[in-house]
């Protein structure tokens, strides 16, 4: 393979499904040892562990809420116990709260919830693996093109996203010098569980029809990029915004 990621040791969280577990399969093909953490769906999360012990890949999954820091010392202490030193991890765990709620009418719970799981979270792993990662290691964060844009109604989810964004700016910057990259992928419209509320009826034809490449983006698209990023072909990018979203963000 033109990447080939043999001997590295990868950790991607929100691994089950979606997103998550097309990264983890495909770090995995690419010849990465790969631990996956998950919040709640074990079966799920042992089906990605299956499929890549199935093409010889060492794998693992620990379950955890990331908006706890004890849960995330706990899967980065897993990590630490199965590889000799990790060397990729992808931040890729988040909700986003599917029911519209406007600025004026949103709930403190609502809130809170949601900077827990998309950025709160983000900052404890991020923290974890700034400790963990050997030097020339790689970290690539999954944000949102609604965290360039807003999305109205949706403020906490693009609030949380925004944040990363920023995150990743300056993290690159103080791992920089062990050659340690940071970059984000952020995606727009991608076609799985989490998003599937929004494509309902006719609003899947109309989202498709506003992104110029004419089609939403699978949970593949968006692997693709992340993998070049923990690639040797990415290894001077740092502090990118890496867009995967068909074009949306050029037009109104």
């Amino acid at each position: 393979m033109l990447v080939d990621l043999s001997g590295k040791n990868a950790l991607v969280t929100g691994g089950s499904r979606g997103v998550g577990r097309a990264a983890a399969l495909l770090l995995g093909r690419a010849g990465a040892s790969v631990g996956i953490g998950y919040r709640s769906r074990r079966a799920e999360a042992e089906k990605t562990v299956d499929a890549l012990h199935k093409i010889g890949v060492l794998a693992w999954a620990e379950m955890g809420d990331l908006s706890d820091p004890g849960d995330v010392e706990t899967l980065f202490t897993r990590a630490d116990a199965e590889f000799d030193g990790l060397d990729i991890f992808v931040g890729n765990h988040g909700v986003w709260p599917s029911h519209e709620a406007s600025i004026a009418e949103m709930s403190d719970e609502q809130w809170h919830k949601t900077l827990g799981a998309n950025l709160h979270s983000v900052f404890y792993t991020c923290r974890a693996a700034a400790q963990c990662l050997r030097d020339h290691g790689r970290l690539v964060l999954v944000g949102s093109t609604a965290g360039q844009r807003g999305e109205a109604f949706h403020a906490d989810y693009a609030s949380a996203k925004g944040a990363i964004m920023s995150l990743v700016k300056g993290f690159c910057i103080e791992l920089a010098s062990r050659d340690i990259t940071v970059n984000c992928v952020a995606p727009g419209w991608i076609d799985t569980e989490m998003s599937a509320s929004a494509f309902e009826g006719a609003d899947r034809e109309l989202i498709s029809r506003s992104i110029p490449l004419g089609r939403i983006a699978t949970a593949e698209d968006v692997a693709g990029p992340i993998l070049f990023l923990c690639s040797e072909l990415a290894r001077h990018i740092t502090g990118e915004i890496l867009n995967v979203n068909g074009g949306a963000v050029l037009v109104g």
